[in-house]
């Protein structure tokens, strides 16, 4: 029978080289980990750079950027401001592979009933029920489909939030429009 006769210098050798391996291996995984995120972040991100062109969202933007109509108090153009955000949403959404049909019927509903008695005092408040859904909608979809645009979304939120429901709508056209601005914005990067 042979017996092995470990060399000291030999010893310290072969633990170098096992902890290089383990090293190496350690190393491998850990690159390996991150490209897998690198490429999940990369297929999230690629929503951005595919340019849909929708032209139901390219109306309502144009809309938004043109805006040469005023609010008055029939709000004529509250009305085809909501209701064109809400095809623009409901264009994204489809794009995207969202279902958010009755969420839109809401808000449509919201957006009809502030031309029904341009005299009644609660059409800031309709106004304010369709931007939180319709935000709402924008920020989920943001969320699912376009992880870079949390502070656009955000900004969407935030303005619809704006919308005082007291007030009456005349008295805060500014802060209406901003919220059409900020939807106006989102979606054009969605878009």
């Amino acid at each position: 029978m042979t017996k092995f006769k470990i060399i000291p210098g030999c010893l310290a050798r072969l633990k170098i080289g096992a902890g290089l391996l383990i090293f190496l291996v350690f190393i491998s995984s850990v690159g390996c980990k991150n490209k897998q995120k690198d490429i999940a972040s990369a297929e999230s991100a690629d929503l951005l750079t595919v340019k849909e062109n929708n032209s139901t969202v390219t109306d309502y933007i144009s809309f938004t950027a043109n805006d040469t109509n005023k609010m008055t108090l029939d709000h004529t153009y509250t009305n085809e401001a909501l209701l064109k955000l809400t095809g623009a949403v409901s264009a994204i959404a489809d794009e995207v592979g969202f279902d958010i049909k009755g969420d839109l019927e809401k808000a449509a509903v919201c957006a009809n009933n502030i031309t029904k008695n341009p005299f009644e005092t609660s059409h800031a408040d309709e106004i304010r029920k369709a931007a939180d859904i319709l935000s709402g909608i924008l920020q989920n979809i943001q969320v699912a489909k376009y992880p870079g645009l949390a502070n656009e979304a955000g900004a969407v939120k935030t303005a619809a939030i704006a919308i005082d429901p007291e007030t009456l709508t005349l008295d805060q056209k500014d802060v209406v429009k901003s919220f059409f601005s900020k939807a106006a914005y989102l979606l054009e990067k969605m878009n």
